[in-house]
């Protein structure tokens, strides 16, 4: 009912930036909360940052003052500027929407496939 689609991933030296981009789309009746989380390997999926549909945002303590996290309600998209990246952001970045389908009035959780970002030393 509601497709997420990740973009921006790649590889990238210390030091250097990134912008992942992430896309709504299906029967969508309004849309929450969106954000990105990470999962490196051996490690817990965690959250990196997120976005309230009035523009409040929350940030993990490891990416505060390096990522910026913005949305676009019109293109219902998401985005997260990574500067200053360190090896230990390597990860798979996954974007998150709390939505609600045109035919439900229940708030669910979405996903999307992930992007791999690796941050080279």
């Amino acid at each position: 009912q509601v497709q997420l689609v990740e973009s921006g991933g790649g590889l990238v030296q210390a030091g250097g930036s990134l912008r992942l981009s992430c896309a709504a789309s299906g029967s969508i009746f309004s849309i929450n909360v969106m954000g990105w989380y990470r999962q490196a390997p051996g490690k817990q999926r965690e959250l990196v940052a997120d976005i309230t549909r009035g523009g409040r945002t929350n940030y993990a303590d490891s990416v505060k003052g390096r990522f910026t996290i913005a949305r676009d309600n019109a293109k219902s998209a998401v985005y997260l500027q990574m500067n200053s990246l360190k090896p230990e952001d390597t990860a798979v970045y996954y974007c998150n929407a709390d939505a609600v389908g045109t035919m439900s009035s229940a708030l669910y959780s979405y996903w999307g496939q992930g992007t791999q970002v690796t941050v080279s030393s």
